[in-house]
């Protein structure tokens, strides 16, 4: 859990938060009347963070529609199904 601190507090005491942030790992929220509005975490947070958000943007969702938007542009004549065939030779057993 995170400790919540005032920002006057906060203010008066940086040096000593930014230490208990970078070196202990802690993460400090600070409030303006009883609200939280900004966050001192280490920069390891940071960067989980900035991965995750990473992650969700390319979600596979996300990839399966950028594939499905170039596969249109690809094709030649979109409005004409493709086709597909499938070459296949019968060898009765044994012989090969």
């Amino acid at each position: 859990m995170a400790e919540e601190i005032p920002v006057t507090q906060a203010r008066a005491d940086f040096a000593e938060l930014v230490n208990r942030a970078g070196y202990g790992g802690e993460r400090i929220v600070m409030t303006r009347h009883g609200k939280p509005i900004v966050a001192l975490v280490p920069a390891a947070d940071l960067e989980r963070l900035q991965e995750l958000e990473e992650a969700e943007r390319q979600s596979p969702d996300t990839i399966i529609r950028l594939g499905a938007a170039t596969h249109h542009t690809l094709e030649s004549h979109p409005a004409e199904p493709r086709r597909i065939g499938i070459a296949a030779e019968h060898r009765p057993p044994g012989k090969s």
